[in-house]
């Protein structure tokens, strides 16, 4: 196994404790994105990601799979295929390539698109 030492204080679960603890889904106001944040509890070893967007019919629109990820908390944009079907679902999933799943972290959320600028990520 390949567990790492830090100096930080934090308390790291073992593969088998280590889960998702948060799962949020922000639409962009072109609704053709979503920012997506997802955090861990501090970790032995490094655990990979799975997470997959579906729209209302259940049909994948986007997916992103996070090897070994070496953070706790991640922050990435998801873009959106096809037309808008709300609800959507979020699913992310944490496993070990070499161990242990954990359970899937669900989500749902609507997209809405906006005419307005995108100000915060675009200032004028």
């Amino acid at each position: 196994m390949d567990f790492f030492l830090s100096k930080d204080g934090l308390e790291r679960a073992t593969p088998e404790e280590t889960k998702i603890t948060n799962l949020t889904a922000k639409p962009r106001p072109d609704g053709r994105r979503v920012l997506v944040n997802l955090a861990i509890t501090p970790f032995q070893k490094r655990p990979s990601l799975q997470v997959i967007l579906q729209n209302a019919n259940g049909e994948e629109v986007a997916s992103t799979n996070i090897l070994e990820t070496m953070g706790f908390k991640l922050e990435f944009t998801m873009h959106i295929r096809g037309e808008i079907q709300n609800p959507y679902t979020l699913i992310a999933k944490l496993y070990y390539l070499d161990g242990p799943s954990a359970e899937p972290y669900t989500i749902s959320f609507d997209v809405h698109p906006s005419s307005e600028p995108d100000k915060e990520n675009f200032p004028e």
